[in-house]
């Protein structure tokens, strides 16, 4: 029986749940309070460039393979893709950096290359981070979280270890380089969490990296949520931006319909992919199944200081993705996770997706974005991003030996305030809850309401976790359930 579905917000997880939603046959609304869908992954235009605000990195393209295939379509019926070569640069020094390339033959030289003996071992790391994958992506995430036993198959009772362990402890087992030991680390920090509080089970992401590549959609990513969009529309979703909803309502312990820039509409299933805690505070609080002490324990992933530049010349020797761990990372995580401030000496990345699209820049011109990962929750002023911007560039201009602060023709910043003013998210998160061992699986927000029927959620403080993929993911799990257990009005 067809049902009037209410999504609220337009991320990755909302308008995948939107299409596989409408699939079915279902009426579908989609709620955006901004004035341009994606959520997270909006679009900055100014002066002839173009950022992403929000992600800037595609791996795992077979999960956006699958969600596409899922409609008879695939990604290149919406947006080009290009395979980064190499896929992203490392920064230890000045004239001292490790350059990843678009296939593991090559990355195992290079490995060798700095530690003798290393090679191989990454051959064979490499093998047990693809079985994980293909146990985790092309299984185990596709589960939505609601019984431990769905943890429990022939192949995970054989890495059981794995997640007992951790892929700090794994990764430093095999390899003694510590800039090797930081590029393995890396990955996992999509995950949110420390690679000390991450199950060595999540060494798919290496696979994900090293095994798959590292990709660009032309246009950038928010191509994708272009692309999401037309086959929303295509499969006869309706799309309503600028519409703040302000309440979820309740009756009788059923959710019945919402109310939007103070108007009551009503519908059968109310859907949120918004912030999970923004959502449930939509809810009068008999109604919430998660109280504030219980958001404020767990493991948030990290909050972002970014900052979007126009440069009116090139920039040399960086490549499109490029990362700069020239200080300590342990420093660096501690003011994140253990005594959450700002860095002393923080670690960051910069894209400059010009490098591979011209759409990004003006000819001869270069669109550069810079992140630093900070603790969620923290003082956020327009004084402290200007001190941090300048001792990022000025230790970018000496790593570099390059001079660019003079050829900034604009630059615009994003962090803490604005997450929470533009997407209402808690403490100001950029990438929702960290997938620890404690906040994996069924122990993260449920996907499904305990306390409200026809009340669902979906997004990256739910199952299965932080990322674009996964959010895709969430989008298709919240279907399936509504699918089952949404009941009639």
């Amino acid at each position: 029986m067809k049902k009037d579905i209410f999504i609220i917000g337009s991320g990755f997880s909302a308008l995948a749940a939107a299409c596989y939603l409408a699939k079915e046959g279902n009426n579908v609304t989609v709620f955006e309070k901004n004035s341009t869908i994606g959520g997270r992954a909006r679009q900055l235009k100014k002066e002839g460039f173009t950022f992403d605000i929000g992600p800037t990195w595609y791996w795992m393209p077979d999960v956006f393979e699958r969600f596409f295939d899922d409609f008879g379509k695939k990604p290149h019926d919406y947006y080009e893709l290009i395979k980064l070569s190499p896929a992203y640069q490392v920064y230890f020094g000045i004239r001292d950096f490790v350059t990843i390339a678009d296939n593991l033959n090559d990355i195992v030289k290079t490995f060798e290359s700095i530690e003798k003996g290393s090679g191989a071992v990454l051959e064979k790391f490499m093998d047990e981070a693809k079985s994980n994958y293909d146990i985790a992506i092309k299984n185990l995430v596709y589960r939505p979280g609601v019984s431990p036993l769905e943890l429990i198959t022939t192949e995970t009772a054989l890495k059981v270890g794995q997640f007992f362990s951790n892929i700090s402890k794994e990764v430093r087992k095999r390899f003694k380089n510590q800039k090797l030991v930081q590029i393995l680390e890396f990955p996992v920090l999509f995950l949110g969490a420390k690679p000390q509080d991450t199950p060595a089970f999540y060494s798919f992401m290496n696979f994900a990296d090293f095994g798959m590549g590292t990709w660009h959609p032309k246009n950038g990513m928010y191509s994708v949520i272009l692309a999401m969009e037309s086959l929303a529309k295509e499969l006869g979703v309706k799309i309503q931006t600028n519409a703040n909803v302000e309440k979820i309502i309740v009756k009788q312990k059923k959710a019945v319909g919402i109310k939007v820039n103070g108007q009551e509409q009503f519908c059968n299933v109310v859907l949120s992919g918004a912030d999970y805690h923004h959502s449930e505070s939509l809810l009068d609080r008999e109604h919430r199944a998660y109280s504030e002490s219980y958001w404020d324990k767990k493991t948030f992933a990290p909050s972002s200081l970014l900052f979007y530049v126009g440069f009116d010349k090139k920039i040399e020797n960086v490549e499109h993705h490029t990362l700069f761990f020239d200080v300590s990372f342990d420093k660096h995580a501690e003011a994140i996770y253990d005594k959450p401030s700002w860095p002393d000496e923080p670690l960051f990345y910069a894209s400059f997706p010009s490098k591979t699209d011209d759409s990004a820049a003006p000819d001869g011109k270069e669109a550069g974005i810079f992140l630093i990962p900070l603790a969620p929750g923290i003082n956020d002023t327009e004084e402290i991003r200007e001190k941090y911007f300048n001792i990022i560039m000025n230790r970018f201009e000496k790593l570099t030996e390059q001079n660019v602060k003079n050829n900034i023709i604009f630059k615009e910043s994003f962090c803490v305030n604005d997450f929470i003013k533009d997407y209402n998210s808690y403490k100001g998160n950029a990438y929702g809850m960290a997938n620890t061992l404690l906040q994996t699986a069924f122990l993260r927000p449920k996907l499904k309401s305990k306390k409200v029927e026809n009340l669902f959620f979906t997004g990256q403080l739910t199952v299965p976790g932080p990322g674009v993929p996964p959010s895709l993911i969430s989008g298709k799990l919240v279907s399936e359930l509504i699918k089952k257990n949404a009941i009639k009005r």
